[in-house]
């Protein structure tokens, strides 16, 4: 059996970058942790099916929407030897056997991989392992794919079989059900602190850690920088398309946000309204204005409401309405310390909030930057 100094798990961002899936939430352990159940997801395919080597891969949800970029396929949880080298890398979701059974949908077996075009030996060539037999399965959750689970190596004989291979179809159907109860349970941890419409943090959770940041850049000598926006012309939504499809839009913000924040330590959180919030610890003024200019120019440039909405709402297509108007504002640069947490961080987010109004007053759609100190 898979034993767990031999089960390495993806770090925290690679974890957070492919399980950003809405699931409706349940009462469950809010206390579930991910990282523990694929350990426990890992050892258990080891019992059902004793292999030298195994892992979970997990798609990326971000690019899996995407049709200009292609998508990719995560290491999240791997076991035997070289799993250290494998775990938190990543390979094209077209790409060898685990790319045609995460599109296929269908498990599949390769006896011997040496007479198999579909095996991928690169990662053989790139780790020094050996790959004899491969057996490998889709985990879906609620009928979509997004993942797969493999192992390799068959202990105590040379290949797999298909009595192996249906073992392991039977597990993923297992694993897609402890994942998508994980997922609840993630939603359901984080429901008290998020906004109910784009699943972002809510106004009270982020003035929370606002201050958290604020008070360890103030311990530290460190900087923190702080993006506030508000949408332009957001009205013109409302008024012309009602306010089921202003709601649309806020939410689709929200799933821009975690596009253009996703690899980063950004707390993000809708303010209030059509108003935003983006706290960037660490970050001086200038990667923060980077950063905001590179959100500004992704909602422009963005196309709302092209599919349908749940409720059979229409698509809109609505493009060259939508812009923002951002203001930046920095600890260093802007804050006048010697003061508690918390107005250090309200004077943090005046700041911003004095800025953004600049950008608004002078023709919308601009980010400025705040050269004062409050």
């Amino acid at each position: 059996m898979a034993s767990r100094d031999r089960i390495s798990i993806a770090d925290d961002e690679v974890l957070k970058r492919t399980i950003m899936r809405r699931r409706q939430p349940g009462t469950l352990d809010k206390s579930v942790d991910l990282g523990l159940v694929l350990k426990e997801i890992i050892q258990w395919a080891d019992r059902f099916v004793p292999s030298e080597a195994g892992s979970v891969l997990l798609d990326d949800p971000i690019l899996k929407i995407d049709s200009v970029r292609k998508g990719r396929l995560y290491f999240a949880a791997c076991f035997g030897e070289q799993s250290d080298a494998l775990v938190g890398s990543s390979i094209s979701d077209s790409e060898g056997i685990a790319g045609q059974t995460y599109h296929g949908g269908q498990p599949y077996i390769s006896e011997d991989v040496s007479r198999d075009h579909r095996f991928l030996d690169r990662i053989d060539r790139e780790t020094t392992y050996q790959t004899r037999s491969i057996i490998c399965a889709p985990i879906k959750i609620n009928n979509s794919i997004i993942g797969i689970i493999e192992l390799v190596n068959r202990r105590d004989r040379d290949n797999f079989d298909h009595n192996d291979l249906l073992l392991l179809e039977i597990f993923a159907g297992y694993t897609g059900q402890l994942m998508e109860k994980s997922l609840a349970a993630r939603e359901f941890e984080e429901l008290s602190q998020s906004d109910n419409l784009t699943g972002l943090y809510n106004d009270r959770h982020f003035f929370k850690k606002l201050r958290e940041v604020v008070e360890e850049a103030a311990a530290n000598d460190g900087d923190a920088s702080l993006l506030f926006f508000d949408l332009d012309r957001f009205k013109e939504i409302n008024d012309t398309h009602g306010h089921v499809a202003g709601s649309r839009v806020l939410s689709e913000i929200g799933f821009i946000l975690r596009e253009v924040f996703l690899y980063t330590s950004a707390i993000m959180a809708r303010y209030g309204g059509d108003e935003y919030a983006v706290i960037l610890p660490g970050k001086a003024t200038e990667e923060a204005l980077s950063q905001a200019e590179k959100l500004r120019s992704a909602i422009e440039g963005f196309t709302f409401l092209k599919d349908p909405g749940r409720m059979g709402e229409p698509a809109l297509n609505i493009s060259g309405i939508i812009t923002a108007s951002v203001g930046v504002a920095s600890f260093k640069m802007n804050v006048e310390h010697g003061r508690s947490a918390e107005m250090l961080a309200e004077a943090l987010l005046k700041a911003s909030d004095l800025a953004m109004y600049q950008s608004k007053n002078s023709g919308r759609n601009k980010v400025t930057a705040f050269d004062k100190k409050v």
